[in-house]
Formats: C-alpha cells, sequence, structure tokens
C-alpha cells in the first residue's frame, strides 16, 4: 500500500504541473510536468514489469519467471553463510558442544538411581554381610553425596575426551539441512517468492518513483532553458 501511495501521488503530482503547465504559456512549468510525470510513469510501469508479466514486452515479470534461479540463490546463501563445512567443524570442536553435550546428558541421568542401584548390587554380593555387620544403611546414604560428584566428575572426563570426527559429522549435518532446506524450497511457489522480494524491497521501490519524477523534473527545468 505504501508503493502505491507514493508512486500514485508523484504522479497525480506530476500529472497536474503538467496540466497547470499546459494552462500557461510559460513552457517551463510544462516541461517539469512532462520530464518528472515521464520520470515517475517509467519507473513505476519498470516497477511494475519486474513483479508482473506484461503481454507480448520482453524481459517482464523476471521475477516469476526466475522463480527456480531465485530458490538456488537463496539455498546456495544459507548453505555458504550459515552452514559451510568449515563453520560446522569449527562449532564441532569448540568447548560449546562438549560442554552443550555434559549438560544433555547430566539431566537425564538418574544419579540418586545409579546409587540405589550401585548399594543394592553390593549387598546383594559376597560382601553384602560384611557391609551390613560394620555399616548402617545412615553410614551408606551419607556416601551418596560424594558419590554422585565423582560420577559427575568422571563423566565431564569422558566428554572432555571423547574425539568427535568433526569432518564426517560436519559432512552428515550439511547433507540434512539441505534436504530440510530443499523440502522447504520445493513448497514454495512462484508467488510466494514475489510476495517475499516485494516485502523487503517494496519500501525502496516506492523511493524509485519519487526520485524518478524529481529529477525528471529538474531535467525537465534545465531542457526549458537549452531549449
Amino acid at each position: 500500500m505504501r508503493l502505491l501511495n507514493k508512486s500514485l501521488m508523484t504522479n497525480l503530482i506530476a500529472l497536474i504541473i503538467t496540466a497547470i503547465g499546459i494552462c500557461m504559456p510559460e513552457q517551463h512549468i510544462k516541461n517539469i510536468g512532462f520530464y518528472a510525470l515521464s520520470g515517475a510513469l517509467t519507473n513505476w510501469i519498470a516497477i511494475y514489469m519486474l513483479f508482473e508479466k506484461i503481454p507480448f514486452v520482453y524481459g517482464s515479470g523476471i521475477i516469476p519467471n526466475k522463480f527456480e534461479s531465485f530458490k538456488s540463490a537463496i539455498k546456495k546463501m544459507i548453505m555458504e553463510q550459515f552452514f559451510s563445512a568449515e563453520n560446522l567443524e569449527k562449532f564441532l570442536n569448540g568447548d560449546e558442544i562438549k560442554r552443550y553435550a555434559k549438560d544433555t546428558i547430566t539431566k537425564k541421568i538418574d544419579y540418586d538411581k545409579i546409587f540405589d542401584s550401585f548399594v543394592a548390587l553390593l549387598l546383594d554380593s559376597k560382601f553384602g554381610s560384611i557391609i551390613n555387620m560394620f555399616m548402617s544403611d545412615n553410614t551408606l546414604e551419607k556416601l551418596r553425596e560424594s558419590f554422585v560428584i565423582k560420577i559427575d566428575e568422571s563423566l565431564e572426563q569422558i566428554i572432555e575426551n571423547i574425539d568427535i570426527d568433526s569432518s564426517k559429522v560436519s559432512n552428515q549435518i550439511i547433507t540434512k539441512i539441505e534436504g530440510v532446506i530443499d523440502t522447504r524450497l520445493d513448497e514454495l511457489t512462484p508467488d510466494m517468492v514475489k510476495e517475499l522480494i516485494q516485502k523487503i524491497i517494496r519500501e525502496h521501490l516506492g523511493w524509485l518513483v519519487v526520485w524518478g519524477g524529481i529529477f525528471g523534473g529538474i531535467i525537465g527545468f534545465i531542457a526549458s532553458f537549452i531549449s
């Protein structure tokens, strides 16, 4: 709507100046109006031709016509700028991924259940009678906290020492990401791409019409003196 308003107002103003110039003996006003209208109207038509195909006008409707090229360009930009093999390898080799792995694993581990299972295993073993003889249930419970700390420390060391084949993993991730992008792009239609691009550059396209009218008017003013 903003593009339409800017374009319509610019062309309307240029048309009014042209009409006033025609009614006046002075050539300057008429030239300013004609040139301004020519510049604004030409840019308006050119913008329209970007998105809509006009019969028998070669080159019109370039955005819907180049739909597949736009899809390829979008995919290429996403993969090269955000999900390149180099960027993924840096991420996989960084401390963040190991910290994330530790946090994810520790949240899923029930340390109390491990401790209870370990105690039950000891009591059911041949050492159970000895443990019952010298250690009460309360004494065993006091070992729970230190047991959990030791398990957590061991788990952290295991994760730190994991050797990730970042090249192989990054290639697998890239393949999956490309599959997701391809699936999403296949859902796009020429009209959806056209609307997407219009939303991005609509405001700037409106100013093209405005400046076309302004520069056209300036050229008309200069031309009136030359003639």
